[in-house]
């Protein structure tokens, strides 16, 4: 079973659901304003994928950020932050098993097709 982990309302997670079912793959989806974010997950992520990756720096809650916040300089820094503001996940992520990715375009869709 794929996990696809992000926040109902983006519109890159609705996207990639709705491909996710056009296609016909079966998915759990763990939205972060529910479920929140536990720190061993993330940690998990951040091994995988690295916080360049993974912290979504472009969003607007990375811009409300003061500028001393937005000094990320170790994984430790950035999993203690993306745990309290799961906003800050690019989104989505998801996780098959065998693969992880953050976010949702054409090479995410080519690996999952593969699956």
């Amino acid at each position: 079973m794929i996990d696809v982990y992000g926040i109902k309302n983006c519109d890159t997670v609705k996207k990639a659901r709705d491909w996710l079912d056009l296609n016909g793959i079966s998915y759990r989806f763990h939205d972060f304003k529910v479920e929140g974010l536990d720190a061993a997950t993330a940690e998990r992520w951040m091994k995988v994928l690295g916080r360049d990756t993974l912290l979504n720096r472009r969003g607007t809650t990375w811009r409300k950020l003061s500028p001393d916040r937005q000094v990320v300089n170790s994984d430790a820094d950035a999993v203690k932050l993306v745990v309290e503001l799961p906003s800050l996940v690019k989104r989505p992520v998801i996780d098959t098993g065998k693969m992880l990715t953050a976010g949702f375009g054409d090479e995410q869709r080519q690996a999952l097709k593969a699956l």
